[in-house]
């Protein structure tokens, strides 16, 4: 009786020890990496994104790899403008802040970076980064139209502040390389000298007849009717000593005229132009920012994957 009941007791314990080996068993042969039992475990797997989607996302890449070429070149003629002046030695720290080319090495940065992110995001479908280039451009298109906006309700002062532009270059003439090409550039166009008249140059220290020098009682070279000697090599002591004549031997020399009135009239003449070119460069900011609000709606929720 004795050994019935032994081998009973062992044969009731042999299905639960069993069990529990079949149990473990099965739990090694399940215990299985995470991400192969469930598939978004480690993260969303990105959505097939259709043949326009596609389009869309790589015209994007397209369109900022371009602006973001456009931005280095932007980059490099401002870098290269400051080094050719060698505004960026340490004496010439002070004017750097007034230097024109310091315009084309901050409009290169920001567009080069804002470009930069809208060509990564568009490219691994990020949407930090396409939000980062949207609200970029937004507040580009903002400013640029605070900027519209101020201009023409200050359009009245425009005058006196164009006036004392051309003041501040006519008396740094001789000091700025980048305003002396501006006010050449100027009076060849539009055939004229000085603000008022070709008198005007008598306010800066080099021209006036109380200056020591060749070039007391002159004017610039870009006033004269003919600059050119011989028709082909450029006569750059035509105005020499004019300032000494009178206004009908003057006349013959250089252009009496002043270049405030005609440049007023030219900007005025050009305002439909200016109008359009600013169009336009909204319309392609909004293009981009179009672009990147379609790249972000086909990521969608699942954008957190890459």
């Amino acid at each position: 009786a004795g050994r019935l009941s032994t081998q009973a007791s062992r044969l009731v314990e042999l299905p639960y020890s069993s069990s529990d080996d079949d149990d473990s068993s099965l739990a090694g042969d399940t215990d299985l990496p995470a991400a192969e039992q469930d598939p978004g475990a480690w993260g969303t797997v990105p959505p097939k994104l259709g043949t326009f989607s596609q389009c869309v996302r790589y015209l994007a890449f397209l369109w900022n790899l371009l602006f973001l070429l456009l931005g280095l070149l932007a980059l490099a003629v401002g870098v290269w403008g400051l080094l050719a002046k060698g505004s960026l030695r340490g004496e010439r720290l002070a004017p750097l802040g007034s230097d024109p080319m310091l315009l084309f090495v901050l409009v290169g940065l920001g567009a080069s970076a804002v470009s930069l992110a809208g060509c990564l995001g568009a490219l691994r479908s990020s949407p930090c980064l396409l939000r980062f280039f949207v609200g970029a451009v937004l507040t580009f298109v903002g400013l640029e139209v605070l900027g519209g906006l101020l201009l023409v309700a200050a359009r009245h002062r425009l005058r006196d502040a164009l006036r004392d532009a051309l003041l501040l270059c006519l008396l740094r003439y001789q000091e700025e390389p980048d305003l002396r090409f501006l006010v050449d550039e100027v009076q060849r166009s539009l055939g004229c000298c000085g603000l008022g008249s070709y008198r005007d140059w008598e306010a800066n220290p080099y021209f006036n007849c109380s200056a020591p020098g060749a070039q007391a009682c002159s004017v610039p070279a870009s006033c004269c009717r003919d600059p050119w000697q011989n028709g082909t090599v450029a006569n750059a002591q035509c105005a020499f000593g004019v300032l000494r004549l009178g206004d009908v031997a003057a006349g013959a020399v250089v252009h009496l005229g002043g270049c405030m009135a005609q440049l007023s009239a030219w900007l005025r003449g050009q305002a439909g132009g200016i109008v359009a070119g600013a169009a336009v460069l909204v319309l392609v900011e909004a293009a981009g920012v179009l672009m990147a609000l379609k790249v972000l709606r086909d990521i969608g929720p699942v954008g957190a994957w890459d």
